[in-house]
């Protein structure tokens, strides 16, 4: 489509550097889009092997808390779990990639998550709380990827339509009205000539 603009030398000047401005862009974008979809996989990758693995160590670890609901005492359970020693911190922050801000978790933890007596606590309710313990940092770390997974699917969807917009519209439309800018600017100059010639023959002629 050709743009609505004046055919004029100053125009077609404008135009052509915003061709070159356009086709900087688009291969920006393109360079943005293949990195974003880079990391977008090398993520989802991560997340299907995390939460695998997540999965089958929950499961394990309710296996071995309800093997020490079946030997316990429900009232020595409760009061083994009554008062939690450990203590867990979390810093939120976000890194930077390719200008989108992606979340950050970072877990410590202080104490034992072990707040009574093994005496009279089954073995397996020790192994149900060490495999919860272990397992929240890796559900937070499994939180952070798939959320950064969302944020670079958002990313690619926009950096792809501006893509789109550069190479099918944008630049084409740039393209359309530079030729038709000069060929009309041809016409004018051999319009101009034809005059001059005709204006040199009669001059001439007298």
């Amino acid at each position: 489509m050709i743009l609505e603009v004046n055919a004029t030398r100053m125009e077609l000047l404008k135009l052509k550097k915003r061709l070159v401005l356009a086709r900087k862009g688009y291969d920006f974008l393109k360079k943005k889009q293949d990195e974003l979809m880079r990391r977008f996989f090398e993520l989802l990758e991560q997340v299907g092997e995390l939460r695998t693995d997540i999965e089958n160590r929950i499961q394990k670890a309710h296996r071995s808390f309800l093997m020490a609901l079946s030997v316990m005492d429900r009232e020595k359970l409760e009061e083994a779990m009554m008062f939690p020693s450990q203590k867990l911190n979390m810093e939120v922050s976000t890194a930077s990639v390719m200008n989108l801000r992606l979340p950050r978790f970072d877990v410590s933890s202080e104490g034992s998550v072990y707040s009574y007596g093994f005496a009279e606590t089954s073995a397996d309710l020790d192994s149900a709380l060490g495999a919860y313990s272990e397992l929240l940092p890796e559900m937070l770390r499994l939180s952070q990827i798939e959320r950064s997974v969302e944020l670079l699917a958002n990313e690619i969807e926009v950096t792809r339509r501006r893509v789109n917009a550069l190479e099918y519209i944008l630049i084409p439309n740039l393209q359309d009205t530079i030729k038709y800018i000069t060929m009309r600017l041809d016409e004018m100059e051999r319009s101009n000539l034809s005059r001059l010639m005709r204006v040199k023959e009669i001059v001439r002629s007298h």
